[in-house]
């Protein structure tokens, strides 16, 4: 059985910070009016938080004061707009206040029935003028009997360890939520092809449209093939059915039939020092996690 997910890429300006929940939730709805076959929906990086103040001062203040926790009203609001429009839903991020009061940018994750299956706090804030402070794990989650999917933020997308270990972690889509409103825009779409060819995943790299942002979203398969894109900033949505078993073939026969980078070490060879992290490539530990079938899922 083919393992298949319409998507749907949200490509839209943010909305304003404290408003009203259903202005969101209509968003959502409009979405599956116009393709009710959309199974996932994702909104930009901190599509709720939308002021754009002037003054970097004021906005980081701003945000501050807007973060709440994880089981707070906001969290139990999205779930049930996941819930009733029966969909897989990423919200963007939102600005989480932490146990101990920090505050993260931290994408959340709904399934179609309603339950927060997944949170990722952003690991490489855009210092020095973002106010988060950085996550400190991967985060990769499953939706049973389509695939495995990891969470990047923005940002994350300039580091290619993020993409490379959400790969290692056995991610075959990678939902980059993005919030980019400066000119290298132009580099991100690249990055998005590059580090969808180099891990053999799906990229779905979601900027807000404009006046704040720079737009140009897009959807990238496993092989660096842009499947669908945006080249300005007008709202628009994208949407696309995913074969996730193209990884499977491609990380099993190799990109364009030739590469097979997670297949690179054989057992025998020696471990390779990495003096950058202190760390080193296990040739063992290469392989990516393998991913549940759907009979595993089921069970």
């Amino acid at each position: 059985m083919s393992r298949t997910l319409r998507i749907a890429a949200v490509q839209v300006a943010p909305l304003p910070l404290g408003g009203p929940i259903d202005d969101f939730a209509a968003q959502v709805y409009r979405v599956l009016d116009d393709d009710p076959r959309v199974q996932f929906v994702v909104f930009p990086e901190l599509h709720l938080f939308g002021t754009e103040p002037a003054g970097l001062e004021i906005r980081n203040d701003r945000l501050r004061a807007s973060a709440v926790p994880l089981d707070g009203d906001l969290i139990a609001a999205l779930g049930a707009i996941a819930r009733r429009a029966g969909v897989w839903l990423l919200p963007g991020s939102i600005c989480e206040r932490g146990s101990a009061g920090e505050l993260f940018n931290t994408a959340v994750v709904f399934s179609p029935q309603g339950d927060l299956v997944a949170s990722y706090r952003k690991i490489f804030p855009w210092r020095p003028y973002e106010p988060h402070e950085p996550g400190d794990r991967f985060v990769v989650f499953d939706a049973p009997g389509i695939g495995r999917f990891g969470l990047s933020i923005c940002y994350d997308a300039w580091f290619p360890e993020v993409t490379r270990h959400l790969a290692w972690l056995g991610a075959e889509v990678v939902l980059n939520i993005v919030k980019t409103t400066t000119p290298d825009r132009v580099q991100e779409v690249v990055l998005a092809q590059a580090n969808s060819i180099v891990n053999q995943t799906f990229t779905v790299s979601v900027n807000c449209a404009g006046p704040v942002g720079e737009g140009r979203s897009l959807l990238v398969d496993p092989e660096g093939t842009i499947l669908a894109t945006s080249t300005d900033a007008a709202p628009t949505v994208l949407v696309r059915t995913l074969e996730l078993d193209h990884v499977t073939r491609v990380r099993q026969h190799g990109t364009a039939g030739t590469n097979r980078m997670w297949e690179q070490f054989l057992p025998t060879d020696a471990p390779l020092d990495l003096p950058l992290y202190s760390g080193r490539i296990d040739p063992n530990r290469w392989t990516p996690s393998p991913v549940p079938t759907p009979l595993e899922t089921e069970s």
